[in-house]
């Protein structure tokens, strides 16, 4: 008669054997689907700053424009702005709070009329925001990228500039 601590220890034991080297293999097949999909593979903890620079992309200057009492650099990436599609601002506050301040942005109107408002994400690395926000189909006349600056004490701040 088996007792119940060796039956759990058996079973322990089979799962084991049983689950790990087809877990090891399942991690592999899935890594190597990723790398032939071209699917991108998550960024360990201890990504180096070559990794990250890898994945920049080519940004045109907007030059600065004023917003509030701020000098604001801005970048455009994605190329030029088309009707339903996705771009991409960077904004360069003249100030660094650690992304304690919210940036937005949007293509179209100030009203925003049919415009989807991006929210930037802080980049430590760089210490600026990145915006992406799909553009209005049909633009708008006189699209313009429209920046709004939340800082941390509630004040807000809006200004735009011409996009690319």
């Amino acid at each position: 008669m088996m007792t119940i601590d060796r039956c759990i220890g058996l079973l322990l034991l089979a799962t084991l054997v049983a689950c790990g080297p087809e877990s090891e293999d399942t991690e592999k097949k899935d890594q190597t689907a990723k790398q032939s999909s071209g699917e991108p593979e998550a960024k360990s903890e201890g990504t180096d700053s070559k990794e990250e620079e890898d994945h920049e992309h080519a940004e045109d200057p907007l030059g600065t424009v004023l917003i509030g009492d701020l000098e604001v650099e801005l970048a455009q990436g994605h190329g030029g702005v088309e009707a339903g599609k996705e771009g991409h601002l960077v904004v360069k506050l003249p100030y660094n709070d650690q992304g304690a301040t919210i940036v937005r942005a949007w293509l179209g109107t100030e009203d925003r009329f049919a415009s989807l408002v991006g929210k930037g994400e802080y980049a430590p690395s760089h210490d600026d925001y990145d915006i992406h926000a799909v553009a209005p189909d049909p633009l708008p006349e006189n699209t313009m990228w429209w920046i709004e600056i939340e800082k941390p004490d509630g004040t807000k701040l809006l200004g735009s500039k011409k996009p690319l």
